[in-house]
């Protein structure tokens, strides 16, 4: 069972990976002058592989990866420092959305940032995320402030951590 959710996540990783270094590749081949059939043909592209493979694909891996989580335990450090960078992700997806409309919104007006700045952020992302799966370092469990450690005296939701 978790074999199979790994290489669903992997696989869904991997389609989410590729969009986010190929759409802004797609968006920077527009160029104002473009004519208007030029134009929506690139639109179309850019909306669809956003909006029906590479958003399905971010959902799902996070899904899996979340499942894979509590069914494994991984409850560690360097799991945490890969979360944040998972949400980094998330954030340059979003970025990515966000261009992806405003191209579509506003033909020959606007000018996505370059594809190299995108593609770099997305890059460094993923090898980092890469490097803390493959290597699980040792992160010192003291790097983290206390304030993020404790229930700041609220209960928890729970009466229980469920272990699976």
């Amino acid at each position: 069972m978790i074999a199979a959710l790994k290489f669903f996540h992997i696989a869904a990783l991997s389609i989410w990976c590729a969009g986010l270094v190929g759409l802004p590749l797609l968006l920077a081949r527009h160029h104002p002058a473009d004519d208007q059939a030029e134009f929506a043909r690139t639109r179309l592209v850019t909306n669809h592989a956003y909006v029906r493979v590479v958003t399905p694909a971010a959902v799902i891996a996070i899904a899996l990866g979340t499942a894979l989580v509590f069914m494994r335990g991984v409850f560690v450090p360097w799991m945490f420092a890969k979360l944040v960078l998972v949400g980094l992700l998330v954030l340059i997806h979003a970025w990515i959305g966000h261009i992806t409309l405003k191209f579509g919104e506003e033909q020959g007006h606007y000018r996505p940032p370059p594809a190299g700045l995108l593609v770099g952020m997305s890059l460094l992302a993923m090898l980092a995320i890469l490097i803390l799966v493959l290597g699980k370092p040792f992160l010192a469990e003291g790097i983290l402030p206390d304030w993020l450690l404790g229930t700041q005296g609220q209960p928890l939701p729970l009466r229980e951590v469920p272990i699976w």
